[in-house]
């Protein structure tokens, strides 16, 4: 694929923040609720000066190629400490705020950092008694002082009285875009999860090959809704946004998302598909609830589409109810992650909304594949970015192999462990994924599902429980479901499935406020067998049970499978 946007050139990530100074100084680059539910922007200038006044301050206590950690929730000081780390100060390890105390000081040991970043919810949730002893503790947004701690908002201001003073040391720091400038730990357990590094060059390469390909505009506001820990959303954040001039928000968690939305009027923001999805089914619930609501949504679509066709925009007309369900100015939504219901896709652009879908891992920093703004495949995760390289290894008799990607945005490897480098790291440079899929004549690639979670049946057959559950989830009585293989009585391995009931949807549908346990049985077993009929005999579920908890999952919504079986 090649680029059909012009990209302007940098070299590192602190040549992109001056590039965006000078080109949106004046724009608000944040736009920052205070605890009062007033609001303030933070333009691109005075965030330029805020970056250079904490590397400063940071600096001026003695820290030289640092390791710095951020444990808090997304808001501007988690962005700002970002970003200052990675052009001058060292290493920054953004952890995951979910993760427990063990957890947490296993990652900030085997990381060996010097500073903590968090925010004053995680210093009173953490125990920090087993945290590297000489750790110099950093808190955002303290309302009391506590003893050891270091108040943000201090440091920033004594940066900038140094600044004023003349101090350049952290400006002067030479960066190198080869060097490790960040590292993103896959998990909690430092035993189990791979440290991810990666350089300056492979956010450079990512800006460039997105934004050749995706339009974000200056005026564009986008949310930030999923984590800052994880590198799909903060890649577009901190990078795409400053190269592209466009002000980012914060979310104040899944809860308030409607609310945040309404507040902010966003244009963009990033999602992972069981957002979209659970968005989706209450967009449809509340269609259907109204008079001849759902006869007036299909007529919507196709006037929408027919209009389309001759340069008339009909979906304010007819979806303007719905689109101020996001503000009213929502116009894309970047996902990845899993498969979509291709009816999610087809809605959302009558809607007047584009899903950009595409697909990437910690390790590729993290997109490599895309749908971008002039593709807009269903079924496919798109096209290999800009400058990438993508080959199906192994292929079975149906094409299906293991996904290997190749480009500048591939990762230096994993922290201190050359043996798990050298296992996903080929001779010919393609980084292997561990996920499967294949690729049509047009290379378009598409998902099946994880290696290791791939059945394989007495007869050799491969089955992928991915595949299995995207077309289960598709009924409105599933709220969440997991496929795993499972040995029958005679010792043989079957497709069974676990299935979450969104109990609201199975109340509507059997007419009940108290469904018993043989109405769920029978209503499930409809809903297995429906899907049994879309699928080949070899892949069909054999078994089910259903859960009385939700799955425990991991702060972006995938199932934890390990700990849910």
């Amino acid at each position: 694929m090649k680029a059909f946007y012009k990209v302007r050139e940098f070299n590192d990530i602190r040549e992109l923040m001056d590039m965006s100074t000078n080109l949106f100084g004046d724009k608000p680059a944040f736009e920052v609720k205070r605890q009062d539910g007033t609001h303030y922007n933070i333009t691109y200038r005075d965030y330029r000066k805020d970056i250079d006044a904490f590397g400063t301050a940071i600096t001026s206590m003695g820290f030289s190629d640092a390791r710095i950690a951020i444990c808090a929730d997304n808001c501007y000081e988690y962005c700002l400490t970002y970003i200052s780390t990675i052009c001058g100060l060292g290493v920054v390890v953004p952890v995951d705020k979910e993760l427990s105390s063990d957890d947490v000081n296993g990652i900030l040991n085997a990381a060996e950092i010097d500073i903590l970043v968090c925010d004053e919810k995680q210093l009173n949730r953490l125990d920090f008694s087993g945290a590297p002893k000489d750790m110099t503790v950093v808190c955002v947004r303290m309302k009391e002082d506590k003893e050891g701690v270091l108040r943000f908002e201090t440091l920033l201001e004594d940066g900038h009285k140094l600044l004023a003073q003349g101090n350049a040391d952290y400006l002067n720091i030479p960066l190198d875009p080869e060097k490790l400038c960040t590292l993103l730990f896959t998990s909690g357990t430092t035993g189990l999860s791979k440290g991810v590094m990666l350089c300056q060059r492979n956010f450079v390469f990512e800006v460039k090959a997105a934004m050749g390909v995706i339009k974000i505009y200056p005026e564009d506001c986008g949310i930030s809704l999923l984590p800052l820990h994880h590198t799909f959303e903060s890649s577009i954040i901190l990078f795409f946004a400053p190269y592209c001039g466009a002000k980012v928000t914060f979310c104040e968690g899944f809860k308030y998302v409607l609310r945040n939305m309404k507040e902010f009027n966003p244009s963009i923001f990033v999602a992972v598909p069981l957002v979209l999805q659970t968005v989706h089914r209450r967009i449809l619930k509340a269609v259907k609830a109204k008079p001849h609501g759902e006869t007036m949504f299909k007529v919507g679509k196709v006037l929408c589409k027919a209009g389309s066709k001759i340069g008339l925009d009909l979906k304010k007309v007819f979806f303007k109810e719905i689109q101020q369900t996001f503000g009213g100015n929502m116009r894309m939504i970047i996902c990845g992650g899993a498969p979509i219901d291709p009816q999610i896709l087809e809605d959302f652009d009558a809607f007047g909304i584009q899903i950009v879908f595409g697909y990437g891992l910690t390790e590729c920093a993290p997109l490599a594949i895309i749908n971008h703004d002039r593709l807009h495949l269903a079924e496919s995760v798109g096209e290999p970015l800009p400058g990438t390289q993508t080959k199906i290894f192994n292929p079975d008799e149906e094409g299906v192999g293991e996904i290997c990607v190749k480009g500048d945005m591939v990762m230096l490897g994993y922290y201190n462990n050359p043996e798990a480098t050298a296992e996903v790291m080929d001779e010919d440079g393609f980084f292997h994924t561990g996920d499967m899929g294949y690729m049509d004549k047009k290379g378009h690639v598409y998902l099946t599902g994880r290696c290791k979670n791939v059945i394989v049946t007495s007869n050799g057959k491969n089955i992928y429980p991915e595949e299995l559950e995207y077309q289960l989830s598709r009924d409105p009585v599933v709220s969440d479901c997991m496929v795993l293989g499972k040995d029958n009585a005679k010792g043989e391995l079957e497709v069974h499935a676990q299935i979450f009931p969104d109990m609201a949807e199975v109340k509507e549908r059997l007419g009940t406020d108290k469904p018993s346990s043989e109405e769920l049985e029978t209503l499930f077993k409809d809903v297995v067998e429906g899907t049994n009929g879309k699928l080949a005999k070899f892949k069909r579920i054999k078994g089910f049970s259903l859960r009385d908890k939700d799955f425990v999952k991991t702060t972006t919504q995938k199932i934890k499978r390990f700990e849910n079986v």
